[in-house]
């Protein structure tokens, strides 16, 4: 895999160290940013994010980057919360999003073996032959960390069950995003970044 150069953009999620160290083990030189130049130049662009949809987008208003990632054309990947971002909108403070991806965030129901937030590793389903798929076999665990989630949508790519089915990961053009984190989720995890770093 040639070197690449990838674009963590900073909105504060406490799960960035740990991408920047998976990436490294991929051989990715990685910069947590919010500046909109080392992000419009870079090869690869992640947008991750744990905490609330609406605090979120209005950080990434005030550091003037909802436009620079709308009109970005190298490959970006929403991770978790960034998911829920790049799509249409979030229930989660009733927030209009980026709308990059199909779908809206909506609450995890709550089960009798299904409590809410989902924390923990759980089996993804996908059928086809998308490039970020590429060699993780139908079936693997991802490990999740979420109360909302996007409902199966025209963009997904893989799904996952937590007392409904919901979008585990999804794509549109250059876009493409988890709800899991690829970074904490062992081999499988390991093979989806460098997937990503193909594309």
């Amino acid at each position: 895999m040639s070197l690449k150069t990838v674009a963590i953009i900073d909105n504060g999620g406490a799960n960035i160290a740990s991408l920047a160290f998976a990436l490294d083990r991929l051989n990715a030189t990685s910069k947590i940013t919010a500046d909109a130049r080392t992000i419009k130049t870079a090869s690869h662009v992640i947008l991750p994010g744990v905490g609330a949809a609406a605090d979120a987008m209005d950080r990434l208003r005030r550091q003037g980057l909802i436009g620079v990632i709308r009109t970005l054309s190298q490959p970006v990947l929403g991770i978790c919360l960034g998911m829920h971002l790049l799509a249409v909108a979030s229930e989660e403070g009733g927030v209009d999003c980026l709308g990059l991806i199909p779908g809206t965030a909506k609450k995890l129901k709550v089960g009798l073996t299904s409590p809410v937030p989902h924390i923990g590793w759980s089996r993804v389903s996908y059928s086809g032959d998308h490039e970020l798929l590429a060699g993780i076999v139908g079936g693997s665990y991802f490990y999740f960390l979420h109360s909302y989630a996007l409902m199966v949508a025209d963009g997904t790519l893989a799904t996952a069950n937590h007392s409904n089915e919901f979008t585990a990961v999804a794509a549109s053009k250059n876009f493409v995003a988890t709800q899991f984190h690829p970074e904490k989720s062992s081999a499988a995890g390991a093979r989806l970044l460098a997937n990503f770093l193909d594309l």
